[in-house]
């Protein structure tokens, strides 16, 4: 079976691999559609979001803070793409 390159599953990098300290990156969030388009809504009313906004959307979606942050980061940078 291969690795899907995103983790070290299999331990080979050593402390002069380049790893992180040890931590591993966290699995793609797959958003559902009923999620993105609440998302996507809230991205046409406002393109920043501020902290207590964040955590609303997020307690609403069941998603984390970060996850909406980052969300709206890279829909902020797709945005720009299209330009």
């Amino acid at each position: 079976d291969e690795s899907s390159g995103y983790e070290s599953e299999s331990g080979e990098r050593g402390p002069a691999g380049g790893g992180g300290g040890g931590r591993q990156r966290r699995a793609r969030t797959a958003f559902t559609s009923e999620q993105v388009c609440r998302l996507e809504k809230t991205f046409q009313r406002q393109k920043y979001l501020g902290a207590s906004e964040r955590r609303k959307l997020a307690a609403a979606l069941q998603l984390s803070e970060i996850q909406i942050k980052t969300w709206f980061q890279n829909r902020r940078m797709k945005l720009k793409r299209q330009i």
